[in-house]
């Protein structure tokens, strides 16, 4: 099982990538380690927070889609109808861009940590974006 450590304003998490259930989303974001970059509030979806990737392409189609990931649960959108974008849910989300509904991957879960999660997504909201990195734990 595959571990990876978030750390995000002010906050430290820890995941596990899904790998039996989305292994290319997996494989893919595991190349990207370490991956630093800067969350943004969603602007349709609910309570979430983004990473726009506008037209990468990471050669990914659709495994363990969700429209709606649960708190802790991150998903990747691989592009088509929206930009690329990873998604971190951190309450209700209903996964949806100016074109309508949408469905992402569902990659990668929080199980550590999860508590500060609204606070994150809340501290996005109201001040903005906010760092974020992506490693793998030792």
């Amino acid at each position: 099982m595959t571990r990876i450590r978030i750390t995000s304003g002010g906050y430290e998490f820890e995941a596990i990538l899904e790998e039996e259930v989305a292994p290319r989303t997996c494989a893919v974001f595991r190349g990207l380690l370490p991956y630093r970059q800067r969350i943004i509030h969603v602007r349709w979806s609910g309570e979430g927070c983004w990473i726009p990737l506008g037209d990468t392409d990471l050669g990914l189609g659709f495994e363990n889609a969700t429209s709606y990931p649960a708190p802790g649960q991150m998903i990747l959108y691989p592009g088509g109808y929206s930009e690329t974008e990873l998604l971190i849910a951190y309450g209700g989300v209903n996964f949806a861009s100016k074109m309508g509904q949408l469905a992402g991957n569902h990659f990668l879960t929080i199980v550590r940590g999860q508590e500060n999660l609204a606070t994150l997504g809340k501290k996005t909201l109201w001040e903005g974006a906010q760092d974020i990195l992506f490693e793998l734990v030792d």
